[in-house]
């Protein structure tokens, strides 16, 4: 037994300071005095009644003693060591989109699993650590090696499932991590998922029998004043008949209804339609009575901004390749002048300087710069010096994978792309590099410090046979995409999937409210802003452009995957071998002491008051 005050026991030399106040105290003196008969025939009564009366002072004294004691014991916190009690465990949590579903007893998949946790830690002797993984949108370590079981438990009632889907192995990694340091390790995995064989880890499944529904491919189709909505509906586990009804900008009643008999585990396609001019959103709700309410509605918005006039100039003293290639692409409404006749306009949306070099960058629009000569202030680029090719050569086409690169590349092959010449340019704010020769930056994007974006040639149209390539006008198109981007190219989406965000010209602020209500604020300093979307439901983006806010909504989705009410998963194992241990445990007796010492008082006051009867 150790204590975890010892201190406290200097609480026993209440016992020794007893027993002197009990010795040293006044005796009350017997003294004979006159009586009659019937004083002396009650006198013999009483003592024959109470035999134990003489004890009274030495039993009170005794219990005095004993709450001394037992006080000292309680201030000093004694704690028991029980050998090879104690163990290690590793908890891994599933947290993903299917825990969601509702058990027959009203409590969620991921309560029952937190409650079979709180089970094992509390069945745990005092002293054991205690380890958590959880997965569900990403995997992290919640608390690692903790004794504190209330510590434990509360940190477990603070984990909230996700709405995402995410592989199991990276959980299972960080276990094996735990497994290799402690082969000892008592490893259990909380889901909903089946395995069939699981080495060195136990898996407590917390799936029943429920029943799930769900609709999913909604897609809209707007046409003379005819909106077409069609899409696919799903009993995962028994043929049913469920009522599928269409609303069109939130409208109190149904716009549309339609009866839809779905084979178990069969995806039945429907298709609902009403009268549309336009629409701003569209819901589809799947009447069912299932476990799983997350997947019985989707909203589909209308991102797009309808604009398709974009004014364009174009300051150049040989805009012929300019305008041709625009022309080309459908863009028509551009605005040619000559080098000595820009004085600093404004008022469009693109403004294309070609072998020009501008005293001041605009500030109201997206900027290409073609064969500059010198740099020009807030371009977020140098330009170093003019590198004449002895021969024509080919320039090398990144082979980034992000989704900038593959934007702006769709379309484009790139290897009989020459040039004769370029400027070298040093780059000092982030730029995404398209086009390269040996190593120096040809072409590229990014943004200005004004914040709009910018596509720059370091060479002149003259210098390469890029204008009369195919690939000149797939380029000129995706440019003028990424130069006039719609904010948000679409509005569906699944929890887990990336939301990007074209930052546009003069971006104050990018603002996502979340489903659940919470709120994050995106960099707008690059071309394109990513946000991860992790709750099913309708996210509201508010870009705000000179002080001007515009607001976008989006509605994202539960995985397919994460619908299934049983759902296998192929077999695992932590590698190695498990061996049997364990370390010293301990039991803390504090309950107990409080207890006897709950008991002493009672029996002393007992006592006091048997005493006082007696002197009654």
């Amino acid at each position: 037994m150790t204590f975890l005050y010892p201190l406290g026991l200097l609480g026993l030399i209440g016992i020794p300071i007893l027993i002197i106040i009990y010795i040293i105290k006044s005796k009350y003196t017997e003294q004979l005095v006159a009586s009659t008969y019937l004083w002396t025939l009650s006198e013999k009564f009483l003592k024959r009644k109470n035999p134990i009366s003489r004890m009274t002072g030495l039993i009170s004294l005794i219990l005095q003693l004993l709450a001394v004691l037992f006080i000292s014991l309680a201030i000093a916190h004694p704690i028991v060591t029980i050998p090879n009690a104690a163990n290690e465990y590793c908890f891994v949590l599933d947290g993903t989109g299917s825990m969601n579903m509702v058990s027959e007893e009203g409590k969620t998949r991921f309560e029952m699993g937190k409650e079979k946790i709180s089970e094992l830690v509390g069945d745990a002797v005092d002293g054991s650590r205690f380890s958590l993984v959880y997965y569900g949108d990403g995997t992290r370590v919640v608390f690692e090696g903790e004794t504190d079981k209330e510590k434990v438990l509360v940190l477990l009632d603070e984990i909230e499932p996700s709405h995402c889907e995410t592989d199991t192995a990276e959980a299972i990694s960080e276990a094996q991590k735990y497994f290799n340091e402690s082969p000892s390790i008592l490893t259990y995995l909380v889901t909903d998922t089946a395995y069939a064989a699981h080495g060195n880890v136990e898996v407590i499944n917390v799936a029943g029998k429920e029943k799930n529904a769900a609709i999913n491919s909604i897609i809209p189709v707007l046409s003379a004043g005819r909106l077409n909505v069609s899409g696919n509906a799903i009993s995962y586990l028994a043929d049913a008949t469920f009522t599928v009804k269409l609303y069109v900008d939130d409208a109190a009643e149904a716009n549309a209804v339609e009866t839809v008999e779905v084979k178990a585990g069969e995806s039945t396609p429907f298709e609902l339609a009403c009268q549309c001019k336009s629409y701003k959103s569209i819901k589809v709700v799947l009447e069912s009575d299932d476990s799983l309410a997350l997947d019985n509605e989707v909203i589909v918005y209308n991102v797009k901004s309808g604009d398709d006039s974009y004014k364009i100039l174009a300051v150049s003293p040989n805009p012929f390749f300019i305008r041709s290639a625009l022309s080309a692409t459908g863009y028509s409404n551009i605005d040619v002048m000559l080098p000595d006749e820009y004085t600093g306009q404004s008022g469009y949306g693109l403004y294309i300087f070609d072998s020009y070099d501008p005293s001041e960058l605009p500030r109201d629009g997206a900027v290409w710069i073609i064969n500059p000569s010198a740099s020009v202030d807030n371009s977020g680029f140098s330009v170093q010096g003019d590198v004449t090719l002895e021969d024509p050569s080919t320039v090398t086409m990144s082979k980034d994978s992000s989704s900038v690169v593959r934007k702006l590349t769709a379309g484009v092959g790139g290897k009989d792309i020459y040039i004769t010449r370029f400027v070298k340019c040093g780059l000092y704010r982030k730029f995404t590099p398209l086009f390269t020769y040996q190593g120096n930056p040809v072409v590229f994007t990014g943004t200005n410090t004004y914040g709009n974006r910018e596509v720059v040639f370091a060479f002149s149209l003259q210098d390469s046979n890029l204008p009369v390539l195919v690939d000149f006008i797939a380029l000129v198109k995706n440019f003028m995409e990424y130069s006039f981007p719609e904010v948000i190219e679409k509005s569906s989406y699944y929890c887990g999937d990336e939301l990007s965000v074209n930052v546009i010209a003069n971006c104050d602020s990018i603002r996502v409210d979340s489903p659940g209500g919470k709120i994050s604020y995106l960099d707008t300093a690059g071309a394109i802003s990513d946000y991860t979307l992790t709750e099913v439901g309708t996210y509201t983006v508010t870009v705000t452009v000179s002080d001007n806010p515009r607001v976008f909504k989006i509605y994202s989705e539960l995985p397919e995957s994460e619908r299934l009410p049983q759902a296998s998963a192929e077999d695992f194992s932590l590698t190695g071998t498990a061996e049997p241990g364990g370390f010293d445990g301990t039991y803390d007796s504090l309950l107990i002491v409080f207890i006897c010492l709950a008991v002493i008082f009672a029996a002393d006051w007992a006592v006091y008051c048997y005493e006082k009867y007696q002197l009654r």
